[in-house]
Formats: C-alpha cells, structure tokens, sequence
C-alpha cells in the first residue's frame, strides 16, 4: 500500500516564456514557487510526476527546531512562523499545529548530548529544555517505559506531508504561477554564459532564472551540466496506524523510533536506525566525500549491493536535450520499504505504548532520502552558471524547513535579501576546504 497524496490538477499550457522555472515540485519545490509567485514574478514549477509523490510525501511530518545542526537553525526558526500561517495564507490546510516534540534520553550519556545540543541553539532564544524523568512521563501518557529525561521544544510543530505540499502548489496557480505535472525539464540551456531558457519534454520555456529542487534526482540534472553535487540516496520505511486513542500528543524522538499524531487521529512511525544505503556507481565516485559521515554512522546505515546498483549503473549520465531523459523513464521513484524494520517497529512501540498493541497498520511506504556529507542541505547559486540555484540534499529534514529553504532559494534566483544568511549552504563549501563535520 503505497503512500497517498493529495493530486493537484496541472495547468493545461506550457508558457513558452517565463522569469523563473522551478525543477521538481516536492515541498522545497512548491514552496520556492509560491514565494515567486506571491511576489507576482513569472513563474512555472515543472514536475516529472505529481505533486510531492516522492520524498515530501513520504516523510515523519516533523516541523521542528529541536535537534537540528546549528546551522539550520535560523532557517528552521523562519520555516516555524511560515508554518504557523500557511493555512491562512494559501487558504487551505496543511495540518500544521504546534503540539511539541520530545526527544527522549535512555542513559546520562544521552542527557549529556542533549545539553551540549541546547548550548549551540541557545544564541538562538529557542523554548527547547531537558526534562527529567517525571516531566516526561507526563509528555508520554501511558508509556511503561521509564526515560531518564529529555529535550521538549514546546514550539515545535507538525503538518500532514501528504496535503501540505500539493495545498501550496494550487496556492502557487491561484497567485499566478503556471504548475505543469508528468513534464520533465530535460536541461538548460544558455547564452552569453547564464541560464537562457529549459527545454521540457512538454517544448521550450525561455527564462533567466532556474531553481532545482529535484530530491534524488538532482545529482543527475546537476551533472548533465557538468556541476558536481556530492548527493546519495538512502531509503526510509514507514508506516501509518487508523485512529488511536490515547497515545501520545506531542511528536516524539526515542532512540529507537520517531511517532507523530496525525490529524485523523492515527500515528506515523518509523523506526530509527534501519534506513538503507544502496551501494551505487555513485558510491565509489563519492566515496572520500562520504567517508567521514560513513564512518560516524556505520553502526546505523545499512549498506546493500542490489539491483539499484544495475539499474544506475545503465542509466544515461550525459543526454542532449532533444532525446528522452531519465526523469521520463522513471516518473516517480516507490521503493519497497522494509518489512524487517516495519515488523520490529511495531513490537517497540508497542512496549513502550501497550495503547498500541492493536495497531491497525493502514499504509506502508519506502522514501528515498537525498543526502549530503555533512547532512545539511545545499541551498546555493552556482558561479559557473549564473541564473542557476541549487536547493537539495535535505537529508531527511527537509519538509519541516521547507517553506523557508524554497523562500531563500526563491530570494537567491532573484538576488533579493536572502530570508537567512546563505552562506552555511553553499555548494562550494565542499570543494573550498570549509567543510565541518556532521553534528552529532
């Protein structure tokens, strides 16, 4: 049982001229699309498949400042007010509502790396403190299990991954915005050395500025280019329950899973710990960019030799831009989640949480995560292609930033004040030696 969306019907012309196009409508996607258009710039957002089939519909749903590396933060903070009056600003429902999340402790050593996460966030004025064990208990009602404490961000939220996207995409045509699904953009082209136009599977769109926010996808848009962005893929199992009474409200983070309370009354969950890295040609092209994230997170990611392996192996890496493309062979990318992870899970909340015992599980889904090395994503212009910004590589906790990470792509295409400071997310921070180690 794949996961379900909300569809979005596409505009029935293609504009053979425009300011902007955006590549790939996920939630980074629509989100840069609707900040374009709200600006009422000319804008079309072209999307291989449908609306947010892929990663931004597949996701935990968490909206949160909570855990994030130090340099997310500003953004998250920006994504935070954005979230909370989306509804009203697009008139529409995203499920947005503030209900916290708790990020629970098992041991000292975990409250230990909490407090030293709260110094980094704490130039930033966040809500976020440790509990102890009791002040948990109270977040958890019902659980049997006792934590020795925690980290609650109060201000935290969550949203429906599902709706939240394709809601904002009709909101971009409302504002003016053209949005064209089951149309790949097969490449660009120039003149005088920045971006002049795209070429679709659908025809030509003449434009001066370009945003990809393809996911997984953008490594092999980028590189047709000749521009090189360090990005894999990892693959993530989740599940969603019917309505459950009397399990938790706040989104929770154990060591063990993540759950979140979904507006229908169900829960979303995943098991921590299980997603797979499928070895791929890229694998040992970017083998030394990997290496030192690898090597902190090797008791964690599970790495597996398969089909993918075969099937990129075969997949075109250079095309002209007359001749039929990856991104048309495969409209949406629907791995198999893993039934291993999804039967494990079950039995781990269901002793913490003796509520869900009976779970009835109503869907199962895989989602393909696009990962950075330092697992911070790019949002970034590119000097050797002026016109062209990159926003990829969220690494898992795109959909919560997303409506300020599209914001400050949009910002970059059109030179505006950047909504944050862009410099944390450069692409060229990983060819310039500036590169820090992941946040642990």
């Amino acid at each position: 049982m794949p996961v379900t969306v909300d569809r979005v019907r596409s505009d029935d012309t293609l504009p053979a001229q425009t300011q902007v196009v955006v590549v790939g409508a996920g939630i980074i996607g629509v989100s840069a699309a609707l900040s374009l258009a709200e600006k009422g710039i000319p804008t079309v957002l072209c999307e291989k498949g449908e609306v947010a089939a892929e990663q931004s519909s597949r996701n935990w749903g968490f909206c949160r400042t909570a855990q994030r590396d130090p340099r997310e933060i500003p953004l998250s903070i920006e994504a935070q007010r954005m979230w909370e009056g989306m509804d009203r600003r697009i008139g529409e429902a995203t499920g947005f509502t503030r209900a916290g999340t708790l990020f629970t402790c098992d041991s000292e050593a975990d409250m230990a790396a909490k407090e030293r996460w709260l110094e980094h966030a704490r130039p930033f004025q966040l809500d976020s403190r440790l509990l102890g064990a009791e002040e948990v208990a109270r977040l958890a009602p019902g659980s049997t299990r006792k934590w020795v404490g925690g980290l609650y961000t109060a201000s935290d939220g969550r949203a429906e991954p599902s709706i939240a996207a394709p809601a904002m995409a009709r909101a971009v045509q409302r504002a003016g915005g053209t949005v064209m699904t089951n149309c790949a953009v097969r490449g660009i082209e120039t003149a005088g050395g920045r971006v002049a136009a795209v070429v679709t599977e659908k025809g030509r769109v003449a434009c001066s500025g370009v945003i990809l926010a393809g996911g997984v996808w953008s490594r092999l848009f980028s590189g047709n280019l000749g521009i090189d962005i360090p990005q894999l893929m990892v693959t993530g199992s989740v599940l969603r329950t019917a309505p459950i009474e009397g399990g938790p409200e706040c989104t929770m983070g154990t060591n063990d899973y993540g759950i979140r309370k979904r507006a229908d009354g169900g829960y979303t969950m995943a098991k921590r710990n299980t997603n797979i890295t499928d070895i791929t040609p890229d694998s040992f092209r970017l083998f030394f960019d990997f290496l030192p994230v690898w090597r902190q997170n090797r008791k964690v990611v599970k790495l597996r030799l398969g089909k993918r392996f075969f099937d990129e192996l075969r997949r075109p890496r250079r095309w002209s831009l007359d001749s039929v493309t990856p991104f048309e062979q495969v409209r949406i990318m629907d791995p198999e989640p893993s039934q291993e992870a999804l039967a494990a899970l079950k039995e781990l909340v269901a002793r913490d949480f003796p509520v869900f015992r009976d779970m009835v599980v109503t869907q199962t889904w895989g989602g393909l995560i696009d990962s950075t090395p330092d697992i911070v994503p790019v949002i970034s212009t590119v000097d050797a292609l002026p016109g062209f910004v990159i926003a990829t590589g969220f690494s898992g906790h795109g959909f919560g930033i997303g409506p300020a990470a599209g914001r400050l792509a949009a910002d970059l295409v059109t030179g505006d004040r950047p909504i944050v400071d862009p410099r944390e997310f450069r692409l060229s921070r990983y060819r310039d030696g500036s590169n820090p180690r992941p946040h642990a």
